[in-house]
Formats: structure tokens, C-alpha cells, sequence
């Protein structure tokens, strides 16, 4: 299994015992039966989706993995936001890595925005129509494509505080390993045969 990302599939917010991130990701193999050393996540902090199409994609490039997860846009949307640029990005990072006989699977973007703490009401209802035009991209295009989709902006999860680590902006322990659940069982139910 590989993974391609930010910081969001780095596993920030949900430190292990030795102060290592652990995150969605390893738990996701682990319930796929997938062995640890068979998972390359290359989950960045700060990464745009601009940093995956210059440098992640080139690393996968001629890894042959019948898993491949993209975690990446959160970023751009709050920080560095080109909607040209964004869907671009996005578009090609998807094309690059579908392929025959591969499952390439991803996540939208939940209500980040309503979490920051002390942002101005102006600047969240602005990100608000931001994250809500990304999701409304991305569900266009993993249709197109055939990427498995993860609905995080409208699952249940993302309502509680206890998902979510202090920042607003990353999943809780707790969040990731509910996360890795929900994405191991979309999987599963998906690609039963491949899994």
C-alpha cells in the first residue's frame, strides 16, 4: 500500500509511545492484513498538492502497489489557494497514479474551517466556499476516474470534539484509528477479492 500526502496522512495529532506519528494509515494495512513493511506513506507536513505532483509522484513512479491512497489539499485550500492551480494538482495526481488492476482511493475535506480556533467569521465563511467547491471537485472527479471516495465532511465522526486534536486541524488519536475503521471497511467492502 502506498499513500501520498500531507500531513493528514502523516498521522499528525496521533503520537505513539516514542513520540512517533502513528495515523490512519498503518492501521488501515493492519486490518487489510497488509505487513507493515509492505506500506510506504510518504504523508508530509505542510505539503501542497503542488509538493506531490513535483516530488511523491517521481518516488512512486515505478512502484508497483495494487493499493494507492491520495491525502493531500487541505493546505492549498487554507493557505496557498490557486482554484486553477488546486484542480490541476489534483486532477493530475489522480491520473498519474489510477491504473489497471489498482484501487486508488481518497478522502474529502471535512469542516475544517469551523474548528480554527479564533478565525475571524469572515475569513471561515471564506474557507467554508472553499472546502465546499474542493469537495464538489473532487467527488466529480473520483467519479470520473473511479477513485473510492471517503465522505469525512459528512461523516459522523467529524461532529465530535473528541475526533479532533486541540489544533482544529488534525485528527485525535481517536480520530485516526475511527478513520482507519471507516477507510479499511470501505476497502474491504469495495475489493474484497483483491484484498
Amino acid at each position: 500500500m502506498v499513500v501520498l500526502g500531507d500531513s493528514f496522512a502523516e498521522g499528525r495529532g496521533d503520537a505513539g509511545p516514542d513520540g512517533a506519528y502513528v495515523g490512519w494509515v498503518p492501521r488501515v494495512a493492519r486490518r487489510l492484513g497488509i505487513a507493515e513493511s509492505a506500506v510506504l506513506n510518504l504523508g508530509a507536513y505542510g505539503a501542497l498538492t503542488q509538493d506531490v505532483v513535483d516530488t511523491q509522484l517521481a518516488q512512486v513512479a515505478d512502484v508497483e502497489t495494487p493499493l494507492l491512497g491520495v491525502a493531500v489539499g487541505g493546505n492549498d485550500l487554507v493557505r496557498a489557494y490557486d482554484p486553477n492551480r488546486f484542480r490541476d494538482n489534483l486532477r493530475a495526481i489522480v491520473e498519474a497514479v489510477t491504473a489497471p488492476g489498482r484501487t486508488v482511493f481518497t478522502h474529502d475535506y471535512p469542516d475544517i474551517p469551523g474548528r480554527i480556533p479564533g478565525l475571524p467569521e469572515e475569513t471561515r465563511a471564506l474557507l467554508r466556499e472553499r472546502f465546499d467547491e474542493a469537495n464538489a471537485f473532487l467527488a466529480q472527479l473520483c467519479s470520473e476516474r473511479g477513485v473510492l471516495r471517503y465522505g469525512l465532511a459528512t461523516a459522523e465522526l467529524t461532529r465530535d470534539a473528541a475526533m479532533w486534536y486541540p489544533d482544529g486541524i488534525h485528527p485525535s488519536t481517536l480520530g485516526h484509528r475511527t478513520i482507519a475503521i471507516e477507510i479499511a471497511t470501505m476497502l474491504s467492502a469495495d475489493t474484497p477479492a483483491k484484498l
